[in-house]
């Protein structure tokens, strides 16, 4: 099989609001920005399905997952938190975008294909174990993670995030799993507020505001990239947030499409190197409609490189 691209017309259904950031219109940019550059020709688009109670409860509480699905609206919208909004077509999103994770991994673990990346929304990197976070309401990344370990005897899992917020869901669902290790690139001080661990397994990498390329490229190089290669992950995953470009409307770091297509590069090597080529990406935040399209294509080039 050729690299995968799951998604769902589901996800198109989450509408936190008409002011909201995280809109439709951005997984349609990223899909048309997919179809512009030519991608399609080696990657397969197949529908993501929906993720299971057994697959949450892996990451979530129980009493977490049973509020999500009694407040669901049958109309209007309805508040988990300050900037997380679940509309009627909400649940179904989230459980396309957690689903697709979890697919990938099956289809990679069974040899089916080495690359996949998920074209889902809402994202899930903030959302933790008991609560939704930051326009995340599962946590997508973390739970396809889990199923890597509890249904495929993983043993070593990396997950890179390039998100310019902290991945503050992911680290916290992870945080005494030896079996993790997580490097995390940010604008710092900025979302998500409050302290985050040093320890062992978790890479934090703080950008500050007006950082490009070099400063970018700096942390991964020096600091990251040795690490993982280290680990010897047999399974890579990336939480793909490409809000840190320089023309997204919400942060304020500088980098360019050139820059996501390098990291991912990187991140494929060490796939290559320790677990036979098995990469699974994850659309987190990017909410620039004009910019967003070009820095995933030139991210899945470098993931998938099926000229291979």
């Amino acid at each position: 099989m050729d690299c995968v691209l799951l998604t769902h017309a589901d996800c198109l259904g989450h509408q936190p609001g008409e002011r909201h950031p995280e809109a439709p219109a951005r997984l349609t940019a990223v899909l048309d920005g997919i179809a512009a550059a030519g991608l399609l020709r080696t990657w397969q688009r197949i529908d993501a399905p929906r993720v299971t109670r057994e697959q949450l409860e892996r990451v979530h509480h129980p009493a977490y997952l049973d509020e999500v699905e009694n407040v669901a609206p049958a109309s209007g919208l309805h508040r988990l938190d300050a900037d997380t909004v679940m509309s009627p077509g909400s649940l179904a999103a989230a459980s396309r975008a957690a689903g697709a994770v979890v697919h990938a991994v099956d289809l990679v673990m069974g040899g089916r294909t080495r690359s996949v990346f998920c074209a889902t929304r809402p994202p899930g990197h903030h959302a933790r174990a008991g609560d939704a976070m930051g326009f995340c309401i599962y946590g997508n990344v973390a739970v396809g993670m889990a199923h890597a370990l509890a249904a495929h005897g993983i043993e070593r899992v990396a997950v890179a995030d390039f998100d310019v917020h902290r991945g503050n869901g992911t680290e916290s669902m992870f945080r005494r799993e030896p079996r993790v290790l997580m490097a995390d690139s940010f604008q710092h001080p900025y979302y998500p507020q409050g302290n985050f661990p040093e320890r062992a397994g978790y890479l934090p990498m703080r950008l500050a505001a007006g950082d490009g390329s070099d400063a970018f490229r700096r942390h991964w190089t020096q600091n990251a990239l040795p690490a993982l290669r280290a680990f010897k992950p047999q399974i890579v995953f990336i939480s793909a947030g490409f809000d840190a470009h320089r023309d997204d409307p919400l942060a304020n770091i500088q980098l360019e499409a050139a820059d996501y297509r390098w990291l991912t590069h990187a991140l494929r090597d060490i796939a290559e190197a320790s677990g036979k080529g098995r990469i699974i990406s994850t659309l987190e935040g990017g909410y620039g409609l004009g910019n967003i399209g070009a820095a995933v294509a030139a991210h899945l080039m470098a993931l998938g490189d099926c000229s291979r």
